[in-house]
């Protein structure tokens, strides 16, 4: 996949405000002065805010997409709706990216490039004018990126587990609420699966800190959109020894019911499996971050190397959560035990898990998801789950002189 990065900060310097409250409020978007419109060259976007913010341009090829971040800005899904878009636009978005960070996120029909970008301000207002033109995708891999000290480096998004005592060899699980931010996942009845699988992942975290013998992490903490390889770089900085991601998904025709538990496999275990392994890793290249780079011979080797260590130790874990769901009377799906090309779950060395809670799509399904009583419920079963795993793993190791 091809892509390249044309990025464009400005910060101009301006009055002081009369108090430490405005400088702290956060930038609003102003909709009537904003506008997205096509023109002879190819198309003009201009973004009207309250007042000068850092932000950052993107031009990306694959999927053709303009992706505009902007810092301490309040920017969201009604933005992006409140815009006119012409016909080379295919798709609007806008969300919380981080704390403090926001993301507006244009689908193009072909590729496009930056010719100019600039801030301008008036009367301590702020309006940030882009121009496009098409591209091909190798004009556009030739074209030098853009960095400006000014935006400043992106935030950590993982808050370090609780620091480890002399002699705490506690493991720690990573705990990877699904989608955030720009990105909501399903939609279901006013109900995101977003929101639904971060409420599930913090019972879980709860459940394993009440249970004593993890420390635990999570990906996200907050509706922020954190990309694939965001949440597997968080867990490795967390030390984590274990990662499970968690979704509530939804299907497009029929019905859906159960839990199910996921694993990686280059080829998906059926046709259901790879379609969803597809949507997941397309959202993250909507949001601009591409996995599917090749590794170099080298890097594959050691990573083959590490997941032959890694694999029977996260198929014990899938069979092992299973089980424990299971025994807890959770509803599981027909095929309770599936594989998938994830891209969230290809750390070679963190047996990686991704936990299908429910389906949003049925409407029994989306009742017991909202269900806090459930929703704890199911949280208590992994969690004794991941404890008899645990033992059986460092009973594992200690046979073999680990």
């Amino acid at each position: 996949m091809i892509r390249c990065i044309l990025a464009v900060a400005l910060v101009l310097g301006l009055s002081l405000p009369s108090s430490a409250q405005e400088v702290a409020a956060a930038a609003r978007f102003d909709a009537a002065r904003s506008a997205i419109s096509a023109t002879q060259e190819g198309l003009a976007l201009s973004l009207a805010l309250s007042r000068a913010v850092p932000w950052r341009v993107r031009a990306l090829a694959g999927p053709p997409r303009l992706v505009v971040d902007l810092r301490s800005s309040a920017l969201g899904a009604h933005d992006a709706g409140a815009l006119s878009p012409p016909a080379a636009v295919t798709g609007l978005r806008a969300g919380p990216l981080r704390a403090d960070w926001s993301r507006l996120v244009i689908d193009l029909d072909r590729p496009h490039e930056v010719v100019t970008a600039g801030m301008a301000t008036d009367d301590g207002a702020a309006r940030i004018d882009i121009r496009l033109r098409p591209a091909t995708a190798e004009a556009l891999a030739a074209a030098p990126d853009w960095a400006s000290p000014a935006f400043g480096a992106e935030p950590e998004t993982l808050a370090p587990p609780p620091r480890r005592e002399r002699g705490d060899e506690r493991p720690v699980v990573v705990l990877d609420p699904g989608h955030g931010g720009i990105d909501p996942g399903a939609v279901r009845d006013g109900h995101f699966e977003a929101d639904i699988t971060l409420a599930f992942a913090r019972e879980l975290r709860d459940a394993l800190r009440r249970d004593g013998r993890f420390r635990v992490a999570l990906t996200r903490d907050a509706d922020l959109f954190v990309s694939l390889e965001g949440r597997i770089a968080a867990a490795r900085r967390a030390g984590g020894d274990v990662f499970v991601s968690i979704h509530a998904d939804a299907v497009a025709e029929g019905v859906a019911r159960g839990a199910q538990v996921y694993t990686l496999s280059d080829e998906a275990s059926s046709r259901a499996a790879a379609e969803l392994a597809e949507r997941h890793d397309r959202a993250d290249l909507l949001a601009g971050v591409d996995l599917t780079e090749q590794d170099d011979r080298i890097a594959r080797v050691l990573m083959d190397m590490a997941r032959t260590e890694t694999e029977p130790r996260t198929e014990a874990l899938a069979g092992t959560l299973v089980e424990a769901l299971r025994g807890a009377e959770i509803r599981l799906h027909a095929r309770p035990r599936e594989s998938a090309a994830f891209a969230v779950l290809k750390a070679p060395d963190i047996p990686s898990v991704l936990v299908e809670i429910g389906f949003m799509s049925t409407p029994a399904e989306l009742d017991k998801l909202l269900s806090e009583e459930w929703r704890r419920k199911a949280a208590e079963a992994l969690a004794d789950g991941l404890g008899r795993w645990a033992e059986a793993d460092a009973a594992r190791d200690a046979l073999l002189g680990r």
